[in-house]
């Protein structure tokens, strides 16, 4: 049996790496040079830690002027101007939206903004520099992939390293890359963005081999934060409230579990109104509060696609975009039976693709072997190539492609590709599906 190899080039050392954090409300860039650990978060003004890009932009009125970010926020109000928020909705939602008297796609918009906000980058490397970019965002579903592809594609960068994922992944990555004592048990962090709370839950099977990593996500969309506009008695009653709350959801967190550290994220914990919450939640573990997780984030998870390290190849992260099984086939190289890996577990299944080529005799069968990390059992997953007539030559070449179309479902596809010139292909291909349990 003979298979082929189909890899991305490889980048030098000192190109420059950028994890894009794009949020509905906010947006945030983080980079990092290629062969160095340190990661660096783009400020919106030089000097400062202020990281947030408003996701917004702002249309003057009979002219093709665009403002983008804290300008778009700053010229919303006035009357010759036509603001949009919420740009990463309103890609999702897909309807078209008219300007002045111009019908936009959503999608193009949200392109816009990303094209704009990149150039705050410009000081570290221009655009079509950037020889590699990982976006995350909050929920990565079939849509939201759908846009990215179309996004990335319109956006001028001159490289194949263009990659997503989620914001759990991104505090996986953000986890892996800090010192031990901070994971070596349990992880908790909280995301508050006035309006709603996020919580993950990180924990490590070490029973396993490579160590399994779960995150469990939880949201609690009525735990709101007032506005600081509002009366101060009021407002102080709701802090309480709040408060209170999220000292019972941190304390259904932790109890029982040992929890090396927990990370305050988000716009919502700026008033530092969680005084009996944070009390609590600081007792024997480290507390770090911050809002550039997520793109800090995606810049390590794009070190670790780029170039795993050591302990990237020690654990793997199973969360709901992932590949759960290694996938392979038991093959003849050199004479001596093997077992040569297809997709591995731990992959986003969007990304989940191998393409080779395969000699066989006799019966034309792929048997592909199913090894759930989950630990479910071992199952063989047989396609037969039904219909291919049988011919004098020794070996058949096929061309196997694999992907997926869901997290549970692989599509396989097969092409006849013949044996040399005396025994052409017929032609013939085949496509079938494998459900994974």
């Amino acid at each position: 049996m003979f298979l082929e190899r189909k890899e991305k080039g490889k980048l030098h050392k000192g190109s420059v790496l950028a994890g894009y954090d794009l949020g509905d409300r906010y947006s945030q860039i983080s980079y990092s040079i290629y062969g160095e650990q340190d990661v660096e978060t783009v400020a919106t003004v030089v000097g400062t830690k202020q990281y947030n890009i408003p996701t917004m932009l702002c249309k003057r009125k009979g002219v093709n002027q665009w403002f983008y970010g804290k300008d778009a926020v700053k010229y919303a109000e006035e009357e010759d101007m036509y603001p949009v928020g919420e740009l990463v909705s309103l890609a999702k939602k897909g309807d078209e939206i008219e300007l002045d008297g111009t019908v936009y796609d959503p999608a193009a918009l949200l392109t816009l903004f990303l094209k704009r906000s990149m150039t705050l980058m410009s000081f570290i490397a221009p655009i079509d520099k950037i020889e590699a970019i990982m976006f995350t965002v909050d929920v990565l579903d079939d849509r939201m992939v759908e846009i990215l592809l179309q996004a990335s594609a319109n956006l001028g960068l001159k490289t194949p390293h263009i990659y997503f994922q989620s914001h759990t992944e991104s505090f996986y990555y953000f986890m892996l890359h800090q010192p031990k004592e901070l994971w070596d048990y349990q992880v908790v962090a909280c995301e508050h963005d006035g309006m709603r709370l996020k919580t993950y839950r990180m924990e490590c099977n070490k029973r396993t081999t490579p160590i399994v990593v779960l995150i469990e996500e939880q949201i609690f969309d009525t735990l709101v934060i007032p506005d600081d506009e509002e009366d101060e008695a009021v407002k102080q009653d709701a802090y309480r409230m709040a408060d209170e709350r999220l000292l019972d959801i941190l304390q259904k967190l932790c109890e029982g579990r040992i929890v090396s550290s927990a990370y305050l994220l988000g716009e919502g914990f700026r008033n530092e109104w969680n005084k009996e919450s944070l009390q609590y939640v600081c007792r024997n573990r480290r507390v770090f509060q911050g809002n550039n997780l997520y793109s800090c984030g995606a810049c390590f998870g794009l070190m670790e696609k780029l170039e795993p390290g050591e302990e990237s190849a020690a654990y793997v992260y199973l969360g709901k975009d992932k590949l759960k099984s290694n996938i392979g086939m038991n093959v003849l190289k050199q004479g001596r039976e093997s077992y040569y890996a297809l997709l591995d577990a731990g992959e986003n299944w969007y990304e989940a693709v191998k393409e080779c080529d395969l000699l066989l005799e006799g019966e034309p069968e792929l048997a592909f072997v199913v090894t759930p990390l989950n630990g479910k059992d071992i199952e063989t997953k047989v396609i037969r190539l039904t219909g291919e007539s049988r011919t004098e030559a020794p070996y058949t070449r096929y061309h196997l492609k694999m992907d997926m179309t869901a997290p549970e479902t692989v599509r396989v596809a097969v092409t006849d590709m013949g044996f040399g010139e005396l025994f052409p292909s017929s032609g013939r291909s085949w496509e079938q599906t494998i459900a994974l349990s």
